[in-house]
């Protein structure tokens, strides 16, 4: 008799098992995802510049013109606005896309790690999907190709790593 209470309490024990284990694979099929930007905006209207040339001779095909992205802080006292630019979208030799910031003389980047952190990190943030940004500096007639990595890796002053 007791031989068949333990098997019976095996099996509803299975079953109760099962059952709690699909509800929280439910539950985690179905939670919401976080909000994220949609992908990269295209703006079909492509204004001629000399940097579209430059950027063809680099081997990228400039496939979107200048995006304006909206931005709202919320401080706890009242809301702030901003925006940022993107001046092209490029595509590369695989059809991957880039953001093409050009560079500008009253705002130079100072090429270390603190510098490109602070002045184009946020635009390889806003949108994860893309290859990478492609900065212009016209006047030097270069593009640098701009990628981000995360890394756990500390770094001490001496190497070529600036903070």
């Amino acid at each position: 008799m007791n031989e068949r209470y333990d098997g019976l309490l095996m099996v509803l024990l299975g079953i109760v098992i099962v059952l709690l284990i699909g509800y929280r694979v439910n539950r985690w099929l179905m939670s919401p995802q976080p909000d994220l930007l949609p992908g990269i905006p295209i703006n079909d209207r492509i204004p001629d510049h000399p940097v579209i040339g430059l950027l063809e001779q680099e081997g990228y095909e400039v496939v979107g013109g200048k995006v304006k992205v909206n931005l709202s802080f919320d401080t706890g006292h009242k809301p702030i606005r901003s925006r940022l630019f993107i001046d092209y979208v490029a595509s590369g030799s695989n059809g991957e896309l880039y953001m093409v910031k050009l560079a500008r003389e009253r705002m130079p980047v100072d090429w270390t790690g603190a510098g490109i952190r602070d002045r184009l990190m946020p635009y390889l943030l806003l949108y994860p999907e893309c290859a990478g940004l492609l900065y212009v500096d016209m006047n030097e007639q270069e593009v640098h190709r701009l990628t981000m990595d995360w890394s756990d890796e500390e770094w001490n002053g001496n190497d070529e790593y600036n903070t």
